[in-house]
């Protein structure tokens, strides 16, 4: 059991990241790369928080935005090559009881975020 232990410590080392602490029901932008046939160019994120899932190397989170009256989810791995940076726009006030916060789906406006 020691040996995986020491493989863990390892891996967790070798996936740092500078990414700021976030949980549940904060608002972040993501930053990720998207190819467009010759060219790369980043592609804003803004929403909720609204799932992490995962440990170590399997971690991910979801987001969820609404843009123009459609809502929508994105599910980013948390070591994904492809995030250039993620900021933290608006930290929840109160800390959520639930760790999954799907019931956001069925709010619109400003009642889709926690406050």
């Amino acid at each position: 059991m020691d040996k995986l232990l020491v493989v863990e410590k390892e891996l967790k080392n070798s996936l740092k990241k500078d990414y700021p602490e976030f949980k549940q029901g904060d608002v972040i932008k993501v930053f990720y790369k998207v190819r467009e046939k010759d060219k790369i160019r980043l592609h804003p994120v803004e929403g909720v928080i609204i799932k992490i899932k995962g440990a170590m190397h399997r971690k991910s989170f979801t987001v969820r935005r609404t843009a123009y009256g459609q809502s929508y989810e994105v599910t980013f791995p948390y070591f994904s090559p492809n995030i250039q940076k993620i900021d933290l726009i608006k930290e929840s006030r109160r800390r959520p009881r639930r760790s999954r916060l799907h019931y956001l789906r069925g709010r619109v406006g400003k009642k889709s975020v926690l406050t």
